[in-house]
């Protein structure tokens, strides 16, 4: 990588005519912890004094907060095309205002159906605030070391629930569930807003291509049957996971544990979700993308498993809950980098849209669709079983995904080459 000097006192170091705006890096780790703690975090914490203090059922509240996940997911197709085209500064400082006008929606809806076109609109914002876009800047800016930056962001955006649950829980315990929202919202402002507006104004290269990568056009890669076959291994490999982290507190109150136990079995794993992510780079330099995605995916299975066959010692439950946050953590790294490994940059906005808009609509319903499989099945147990099933056929999907492309580009050094 050669090091550029500074141009026009905004850009700092690039490769090749791409520049790297200094400020962009810390902005979106400090973005990306108050937005997922302020917009996804701080609702599962304000649920109960919703429902509450408005008697509107708590399926409902719970059903209007996964349709915003769904919209989410299907909104990122077109923001990624327009991350590709235009860079990221528009958008996500345009879904900063969108998320700031969302919360105040909720924390001001008088009944229930605007509480609901509240949580729309705030899956409108995630679309243009969360990894997605700032994953599509670090790609774009920082290239080919992008996945040290990602890996930065994701490290901060794992502490977005260790800063804003408790904060939450402070806050509502001296105010209503609307007036908390008020207060969430003002700092979402405040951060958020002049962070996008101010950090990431750095001109937006055109994206590089390589002779692996250029002759395929983002339409026809998205009509690919590794492209095809990469969606479905993430999205069963979403759906199990997303499952396994809403059912993990009912399997353990059903195994006799407290709810603290619980709670902190739960909480244990996303301490684990961090280490985990800080040994992304060391397996990325060892493996190709398909090997890495089917050892990955396959780990998943197996702490999944092992939640289903350990009923204790606790201390043990701990262990494999670790274990499964690691998995996790990796995870988010690996849909981060799928699209660069195998088809490079040039449309890593739309094709990332395309490829997480199944997995993220699958993880939004996996909650639901958990809870009711665990009735007739009997029990948190044998779900798990099933959901451990649910990742071993995503991981027999995965070495299926190879595209037999170079994983990098012919100036970053020697290359990987990525086959079944």
């Amino acid at each position: 990588m050669t090091d550029l000097s500074t141009r026009g006192g905004g850009a700092a170091t690039g490769t090749g005519d791409r520049s790297r705006p200094r400020a962009a890096l810390p902005a979106l780790c400090a973005t990306q912890i108050v937005s997922w703690g302020i917009v996804y975090y701080a609702f599962p914490v304000l649920n109960p004094q919703i429902t509450q203090g408005t008697g509107w059922p708590a399926g409902a509240t719970t059903a209007a907060f996964s349709l915003a996940l769904v919209v989410s997911a299907l909104a990122g197709i077109r923001v990624g095309r327009i991350l590709d085209r235009s860079g990221p500064r528009t958008v996500m400082t345009a879904g900063s205002v969108l998320g700031v006008i969302s919360l105040l929606n909720v924390a001001a809806a008088p009944n229930l159906p605007l509480f609901i076109t509240g949580w729309m609109l705030a899956g409108l914002a995630m679309a243009a605030t969360f990894y997605q876009p700032a994953f599509a800047a670090l790609t774009r800016w920082w290239a080919p070391d992008h996945v040290r930056a990602l890996t930065l962001v994701t490290l901060a955006g794992g502490l977005a629930s260790t800063v804003f649950a408790p904060l939450t829980a402070a806050l509502a315990d001296h105010l209503s569930w609307r007036h908390t929202y008020l207060v969430l919202a003002g700092i979402l402002a405040a951060v958020t807003i002049p962070a996008h507006a101010l950090a990431l104004r750095a001109p937006w290269p055109d994206a590089p291509t390589s002779p692996a990568h250029a002759a395929a056009g983002a339409a026809k890669v998205g009509r690919s049957r590794p492209f095809l076959l990469l969606a479905a291994a993430f999205t069963l490999s979403s759906f199990a996971m997303y499952a396994v982290v809403v059912a993990l507190v009912p399997l353990l109150l059903e195994r006799g544990y407290t709810t603290s136990q619980a709670a902190w079995a739960l909480g244990i794993g996303g301490a684990g979700q961090t280490l985990g992510r800080t040994l992304y780079a060391t397996l990325a330099r060892r493996t190709s993308a398909t090997t890495r995605t089917t050892i990955l995916i396959a780990l998943g299975a197996l702490t999944t498993a092992a939640f289903a066959a350990v009923p204790g010692p606790y201390a043990l439950l701990i262990a494999v809950s670790v274990m499964a946050g690691m998995v996790r953590g990796n995870l988010t790294l690996l849909q981060a980098t799928a699209i660069t490994d195998r088809w490079g940059t040039t449309h890593y906005g739309r094709l990332s849209g395309l490829l997480a808009a199944p997995a993220h609509t699958a993880a939004a319903l996996a909650p639901f669709v958990g809870a009711a499989l665990a009735v007739p099945l009997g029990g948190y147990s044998p779900l798990f079983l099933l959901l451990a099933a649910v990742s071993v056929v995503a991981a027999l999907i995965a070495p299926w995904t190879s595209t037999d492309a170079v994983r990098r580009d012919p100036d970053d050094g020697p290359a990987i080459v990525d086959h079944p």
